[in-house]
């Protein structure tokens, strides 16, 4: 199988293929963020990174059986929503990419795809995307197979006969043994404690919008993870009565992603890859359809 990944980022369309026991003969990947691109060949040296999606050319490409893709979502998501100037939807400077894979889809004519973006978008945008794509979005929430709590929908070819089980995971499953978190992830502020049955179930004295000083619990699901592009964009947790950051490693483990692959570059990346990227094992949920068609 030939695959084209565009805005592959780290790579979890890979590390999905081979979880669903696909062969791969060629992996052709569109990505322009470095740290990413060197993540990639770290795990995977044989991928074949072919620079920026404007760029790409159908025609000089080898026959595509894979489409794939996460398109940007920044003038999508629910944080833009009260920001007129990043909120602009698919006419957005970053979320008007889908219409460069909307161009590759039609010149590459592979014989299955898939794109992958948030479930918060406007219903307008969500509906041009259905129309251009032809088929209906599914939402599945990471949630099922994850302790993260993330909305997505997915528009595909593939044929897919179910969601994935509940695995009714919770922080508890994921997070690190406090004595394993280096000093550099927690925090030396006051909090304000809500109650165990609160979510948060903290507020942290820290300047900053309000999304930043949330606090989760341990017996709870960790919010969505986004990329951390400024300070304290970490999501939180209270952990023997002290607030901290997740870690990367915790990251990792949310995003279903294997332990230590993002290791090679700064923390700052591997939050921005892992916010970006896809949770791993409902990507290969739904590449088992492609086995079991």
């Amino acid at each position: 199988m030939n695959v084209l990944s565009l805005f592959d980022g780290m790579s979890c369309g890979q590390i999905a293929l081979e979880r669903a026991g696909i062969i791969v003969s060629k992996y052709l990947a569109s990505e322009i963020y470095e740290p990413a691109i060197k993540i990639t060949l770290k795990n995977y040296p044989n991928t074949l990174h072919i620079g920026d999606v404007k760029k790409v050319k159908g025609e000089e490409l080898p026959e595509i059986d894979l489409l794939i893709g996460g398109t940007p979502c920044r003038n999508l998501s629910r944080t833009v929503i009260n920001n007129p100037k990043h909120n602009q939807g698919l006419d957005g400077k970053h979320s008007n990419l889908f219409y460069e894979y909307v161009r590759l889809l039609q010149e590459t004519k592979p014989k299955h795809f898939l794109v992958e973006n948030v479930e918060s978008m406007k219903n307008s945008d969500r509906d041009i995307i259905t129309e251009t794509l032809g088929v209906e979005p599914l939402m599945i929430n990471s949630s099922l197979v994850s302790a993260q709590d993330r909305k997505r929908y997915y528009w595909t070819n593939i044929p897919i006969s179910n969601l994935p089980k509940d695995r009714e995971l919770f922080l508890e499953d994921i997070i690190q043994e406090a004595v394993e978190v280096e000093h550099k992830y927690w925090y030396k502020q006051d909090y304000d404690f809500h109650g165990n049955g609160k979510r948060p179930v903290a507020t942290l004295h820290i300047n900053g919008h309000d999304i930043l000083k949330r606090v989760y619990g341990t017996h709870q699901k960790s919010p969505t993870l986004t990329s951390c592009r400024g300070g304290n964009l970490q999501k939180k947790v209270l952990q023997k009565g002290v607030c901290r950051k997740l870690t990367p490693l915790e990251y990792e483990r949310l995003q279903t992603v294997p332990e230590g692959y993002t290791e090679g570059v700064a923390d700052t990346h591997r939050y921005n890859m892992l916010g970006d990227g896809w949770t791993v094992d409902v990507i290969a949920h739904i590449f088992e359809g492609l086995v079991n068609k």
